[in-house]
């Protein structure tokens, strides 16, 4: 996050798509700095997942006690599965995915019509083509190269199929395993989608 000049107190919106370790160990370090006596988070905080989050989210206050508690702000934790929740300009809508009990995809709304939406892990399931269709920017997870399919993640070629069901105007892939780099995934992708195809790179920036 300081890397690209984000810091704890500029975060007002997390989403949390499941409670995989990969995919949570920076909540509790992001909460903790936001307790820095010489610079104490004053604005709200809300955490978003999906099913189950909220007990997920207790359990950590029984571990952590006091390190998590937000003196000096208002932390807010909610659930969503399959509802749409206005958030200032935006419009976030959730559905369950085919990865674990209680994982969900976002999509993500502008006002001024921009869309994106992100699978989280997930195997292809129609909850996702529906999620993505017609966004802006489609951001899916290709964990493993054609082949090497395991439950519950995507492949390129399923990438690919889920963006060209889903009519997405440009894909990024990411959560590539070691390896995918002994792989060209981009054109395992191609097989199944015509559209802009990117690979996810650390500190990668999109504008929408």
């Amino acid at each position: 996050m300081l890397e690209v000049g984000v810091t704890y107190q500029d975060l007002d919106l997390l989403l949390y798509t499941h409670i995989h370790p990969d995919h949570v160990s920076d909540l509790v370090p992001i909460i903790f700095a936001s307790k820095n006596p010489d610079d104490p988070r004053q604005k709200e905080l809300l955490c978003i997942g999906g099913p189950g989050f909220e007990s997920y989210f207790e359990k950590l206050r029984d571990l952590y006690g006091s390190w998590i508690d937000p003196p000096s702000y208002h932390l807010s934790v909610r659930e969503i599965s399959q509802e749409t929740l206005p958030y200032r300009n935006l419009k976030i809508s959730s559905r369950p995915m085919a990865h674990i009990s209680g994982s969900v995809g976002y999509r993500v709304e502008s006002r001024d019509g921009k869309s994106m939406a992100v699978s989280g892990d997930t195997g292809y399931c129609q909850n996702i083509v529906d999620l993505a269709y017609g966004v802006d920017l489609l951001i899916l997870e290709c964990s493993f190269p054609d082949g090497k399919e395991i439950e519950g993640h995507l492949t390129p070629s399923l990438a690919g199929r889920i963006a060209s069901e889903s009519r997405c105007k440009k894909l990024l892939l990411t959560h590539l395993y070691p390896v995918c780099d002994q792989y060209d995934v981009v054109h395992q992708c191609r097989q199944a989608f015509e559209g802009e195809i990117i690979l996810g790179e650390d500190l990668m920036r999109m504008r929408v």
